[in-house]
């Protein structure tokens, strides 16, 4: 195959003209809802796996908290199936894209560190220096915890874009694999399409728990703050 290996990252262009936009709003007319009084099994699940969800995410928070449960779900839905049209063939994933990663992380990062600001500032001070540090480090750990709180939104993003982008590149070289041995070996063909089969069914897995691990690491980050 002579397609370049980045070129499924590329944003895609229609006319001319950027497509990511149309694509990110693509997955929220994928969930389905109901205008009736008695639910179908498919909204019944849907809505069961995000009371789970919302459940185990909100536990350790307080009144203030609480408040983002929405954006939280609406995040995780979101991440999820993107992450999940971005397996299918010749599609896009714009969760590949470092700054559309970042577009998410920063915002949500810095509404929590705002609030925490705002309604615990004594606290959200506390965690700059820790109790009963020497006083020749405070200067040093005030640096260090300064950059650690100022890299929490790059680690989320570079995480996310990481995970999702080494498992499309791994399922491509495999897939390439495949349709070259296909001419040549046929028994060795099969081992290979195997693998692509469980390495296909691990990238769900993962698309599915990256989602979960940005949404829960948001929370965590309001939980210090609120």
């Amino acid at each position: 195959m002579n397609e370049n290996l980045f070129a499924s990252f590329i944003a895609p262009t229609i006319l001319g003209l950027p497509a990511a936009v149309l694509i990110i709003l693509f997955p929220p007319l994928l969930i389905p809802t109901s205008k009736y009084l008695i639910n179908n099994r498919l909204i019944t699940t849907q809505q069961w796996l995000i009371k789970l969800t919302s459940k185990q995410m909100m536990t350790m928070h307080n009144t203030k908290g609480r408040t983002w449960s929405l954006m939280l779900v609406s995040l995780i839905i979101f991440i999820a199936t993107t992450n999940l049209l971005g397996l299918l063939p010749h599609s896009f994933t714009p969760t590949t894209q470092l700054s559309m990663n970042l577009a998410m992380a920063i915002p949500l990062w810095a509404g929590a560190v705002i609030m925490g600001f705002r309604s615990k500032i004594k606290n959200a001070l506390a965690h700059f220096l820790p109790q009963g540090t020497p006083t020749l480090l405070i200067p040093m750990l005030v640096i260090i915890e300064t950059i650690s709180l100022l890299i929490q939104p790059m680690a989320l993003a570079v995480r996310l874009t990481a995970n999702i982008t080494a498992g499309h590149l791994l399922m491509h070289l495999i897939g390439s694999a495949t349709l070259a041995m296909s001419t040549i070996n046929l028994p060795s063909t099969l081992i290979i399409f195997t693998i692509l089969i469980l390495l296909t069914i691990l990238e769900i897995a993962v698309a599915l728990i990256q989602a979960y691990v940005f949404t829960l690491l948001v929370s965590l980050y309001l939980h210090d703050n609120t």
